[in-house]
């Protein structure tokens, strides 16, 4: 089986009695490598994971691989206010449901940025003044943002989440991380 890395990968420590949670990393592949160095943690991964003792095991130098649910769409439309609104092209569907998390980036206009946000609400009914696209509404404060959205750039709006790990028998250690994508059998 051969693995090819996808993003940057990360790392945090863990100890036993308090879970510990990675920064936010925007969901690039299917799949995640997680490695266990110096202790064995049970680990979560999800929008807001906080790992408990009884979640995934990895033990002392494991590795396991785990699936991821990739979901992105490109951002045609950004309605800034105390939340955000996002629309996406019509005809397609927002990937996302309510309580996923998501990060936006746009090349070009980088202060309409935001990592790991909630998503409050998906609405996909047409509009009676002719509106078929469907938006989301994100619980992230843009309305200091006083330049139009840029139509023409290339927006991409993509789901997010955190690795969370806790020790397991009272260790403590590094937990590492890597989006992969995998090929071949073992």
């Amino acid at each position: 089986m051969t693995h090819r890395p996808v993003g940057a990968g990360s790392s945090f420590t863990f100890s036993a009695g308090t879970a510990t949670t990675s920064s936010a990393f925007s969901v690039q592949s299917d799949t995640i490598r997680v490695v266990a160095v110096s202790g064995a943690a049970h680990i979560a991964v999800g929008s807001t994971p906080a790992a408990t003792t009884t979640d995934y095991f990895i033990p002392s130098g494991g590795t396991e691989t785990l699936a991821l649910t990739k979901a992105s769409n490109r951002v045609v439309g950004v309605t800034t206010g105390t939340t955000t609104i996002i629309t996406v092209p019509e005809g397609t569907q927002v990937p996302f449901g309510v309580d996923d998390y998501v990060t936006l980036v746009v090349p070009g206009q980088s202060f309409y940025d935001f990592t790991h946000q909630k998503v409050v609400s998906v609405d996909t009914t047409a509009g009676i003044s002719g509106f078929f696209q469907s938006r989301m509404t994100v619980s992230h404060n843009s309305s200091g943002i006083i330049t139009a959205f840029s139509p023409t750039s290339t927006a991409t709006i993509t789901a997010s989440n955190k690795v969370s790990a806790i020790g397991a028998a009272g260790g403590s250690g590094v937990i590492y991380f890597q989006q992969v994508q995998i090929t071949g059998q073992a």
